[in-house]
This record gives C-alpha cells, sequence and structure tokens, in this order.
C-alpha cells in the first residue's frame, strides 16, 4: 500500500541501536492513525498493481508484509544465498494492538499483531497461495497423467496391433503350411492312386494275358531264334526280314497259333510250302518253308492243331520256320514277336 505514515518516535525509550536490537519499550505513546481510501490510495504513476496468472496482485505492500511475514518466522531474511545473512529485529506489536483496532483490518497486517492462539493467516489469504502453489501441482500432476495415460493409451494400441499382425502373419504361415500339407497329401494320394491304377492295369492285362494264352500257343515247341524283323539283308528280296525265324529240325511239328480258317495251302515260290492260317479278326498268320503240309484250303483248326511240318523249301540257308503276321490281310506286316508277346505268349 501506499502513504504508509512513518511510526512517531516512542517516548520513555532510548534510540534504537544501530546493529537493530530492541532496546526497551517505547519512551512515549503511539499516535492513533485511522487509515482512510485517501491515505491508503495508490499515487498515479507509482506502485502500479500488476496482475499476474492466478488472479494475484502485486504491490509494495504485499511484498513488505512478505518480508515482514519472513523475518517473523525466521528473524533472518536474504536476498540471495551467496551473501550473509543479516539479523533483523522487530518490536513486539502486541503492545500497540489495542490502540490500532483498524489494523487487523488490513490485509496480512492484522495477522502479526493476532495474538499467538489465533490463526496466523485466514482461508481467503491464503487461498491465491494455494491456487500458486497446489492449485499448479494439481494442474501438473493432471497433465502429466495425461500425457502417461495417452502414452500407455498409444502404447496398448501399437502392443494390440503387433499382435493382431503377428497373429495375422502366424494364420497366414499355419493356412499356408496346411495349404502345402494339403497339396503334398493329395499329390502322394494322386501318385498312389495312380500307382495303385497301373498296378490294376498290370494285372488285369497280366490276367488277361494268362486267359488269352490258352486261346493261343508257339508254333513251334522247341526252337531257336535265328532271324528277326526288321533284319537289314541282301538276303532278301525287300531288303530286310519280314518275319521271326524258329530254327528246328526237318519235321518239327508245326501248331496252329489260334483257331481260324486255311485260307491258303501250297507251294509260294520263294517261301516254299506255305499254310496260310486266317483268325476270326482278319489276321493272317504266314507259316513258310514247310517239308510237308497237314491241312487244305477251307479247314477249320483250332489253337494247337499240327498244320504242316519245319522244312527247308524255298530260299533257305536251313531248316527252319519263316512267320510272318499280316493284320487284316496287308502285305507289309508287323513284328512277329510283338504280337505273340500281345497274346501272353513268352518267347
Amino acid at each position: 500500500m501506499a502513504s504508509n505514515r512513518p511510526a512517531p518516535e516512542l517516548s520513555g525509550y532510548p534510540a534504537q541501536p544501530a546493529d537493530g536490537d530492541f532496546a526497551g519499550p517505547p519512551r512515549e505513546s503511539w499516535e492513533e492513525w485511522n487509515p482512510t481510501e485517501e491515505s491508503v490510495r495508490p499515487v498515479r504513476g507509482k506502485h502500479r498493481v500488476a496482475r499476474q496468472r492466478g488472479g494475484l496482485a502485486r504491490s509494495s505492500t504485499v511484498l513488505g508484509v512478505g518480508v515482514i511475514a519472513a523475518v517473523g518466522a525466521g528473524g533472518i531474511a536474504t536476498a540471495q544465498g551467496g551473501k550473509p545473512a543479516v539479523r533483523i529485529s522487530m518490536p513486539d506489536l502486541s503492545a500497540v494492538k489495542d490502540s490500532l483496532p483498524e489494523a487487523t483490518s488490513l490485509p496480512g497486517v492484522g495477522a502479526l499483531m493476532a495474538d499467538d492462539s489465533a490463526p496466523a493467516t485466514t482461508p481467503a489469504e491464503t487461498a491465491p497461495l494455494t491456487a500458486m502453489s497446489g492449485g499448479h501441482a494439481d494442474a501438473g500432476e493432471a497433465l502429466r497423467a495425461r500425457i502417461m495415460q495417452q502414452a500407455e493409451t498409444q502404447q496398448d494400441a501399437a502392443d494390440a496391433k503387433a499382435q493382431a499382425e503377428a497373429e495375422q502373419a502366424a494364420a497366414r504361415k499355419a493356412a499356408e503350411e496346411a495349404a502345402a500339407k494339403r497339396e503334398k497329401a493329395e499329390a502322394k494320394a494322386a501318385a498312389d492312386k495312380k500307382r495303385a491304377e497301373e498296378e490294376a492295369k498290370k494285372k488285369a492285362e497280366a490276367e488277361r494275358l494268362a486267359k488269352l494264352a490258352k486261346s493261343y500257343k508257339l508254333p513251334v515247341a522247341s526252337y531257336t531264334l535265328t532271324g528277326t524283323f526288321g533284319q537289314p539283308g541282301s538276303l532278301w528280296s525287300s531288303g530286310y526280314h519280314t518275319g521271326l525265324d524258329f530254327a528246328a529240325p526237318t519235321g518239327t511239328p508245326i501248331y496252329a497259333v489260334h483257331s481260324g480258317t486255311i485260307t491258303e495251302a501250297g507251294w509260294a515260290g520263294a517261301y516254299g510250302y506255305r499254310t496260310i492260317l486266317t483268325l476270326d479278326d482278319g489276321t493272317e498268320l504266314w507259316f513258310c518253308h514247310q517239308s510237308s503240309l497237314n491241312v487244305s484250303v477251307g479247314q477249320k483248326v483250332s489253337t494247337g492243331d499240327v498244320i504242316g511240318r519245319v522244312g527247308a523249301t524255298g530260299n533257305v540257308t536251313g531248316d527252319h520256320l519263316h512267320l510272318e503276321v499280316h493284320p487284316g490281310g496287308d502285305a507289309t506286316g508287323v513284328d512277329p514277336a510283338a504280337w505273340l508277346r500281345g497274346k501272353g505268349l513268352a518267347l
């Protein structure tokens, strides 16, 4: 506050020593001073009140009261920590309390002259300080709590996202592994099925050939193969061998390979004596170079019937049976060895 009157010199008390120690009671009574609005009004241009955040006003009076409170509490006031403390002694204001009753109404001053039993400050006076200290601390704590909560929320979200991505990756990996296992199992099953089908097919073919072999028979029981189909050489007019040669002694029986009809039996030039047996499917079997014929044209024969004898007639170099196979009666013919194997006969 401004325009505070200086305290009158107390009568009956010696002057205050220079060192600040209180020397005794006042030498005269205090003059009563009743502050008014005019006497306490701030002088324009001086002691301007500056409002700070939190709604507090700072003035010389407030600062002075703060200094007095600090001195009364500790007895020592320091401006800087590096300088020596200055001891200040304050007079006992309880003696003048009754003479200045209005002083108790001044903000911050009445508390200095209050009884020891009275509270040092009132709630209204401590409210701004609480707002400055506790309020700011609470606001800072709340801000810190919000920041920590936001950080925890973001971390939880990041952890949840990472966990979800890990679960998705694990699910994809499991699905891929399951698909690979399924494909492998399907491939194995398909291979097993194919192998089983092939084995079944082979088995069925073997059974068919075995059954068929009962109706087919090799033309000679004991023999030696001396010429194969397609063998090149100048001995044959076509330039290659057109049949399969079974070498055997002259007179060895020649059997009907399958049931059919005799369509030719007689001399055939380079083939010597030849018998043609036509099967039911139209295939012609030529038995050549025979020494004798046992059948005639139009005769029906069955598998294993003797139709002639091995000889060396025609264009030959020794005793043997020359066998040719002509499916459908064609002139070219096929490999007799392959055809006989196809009927279940082993050479």
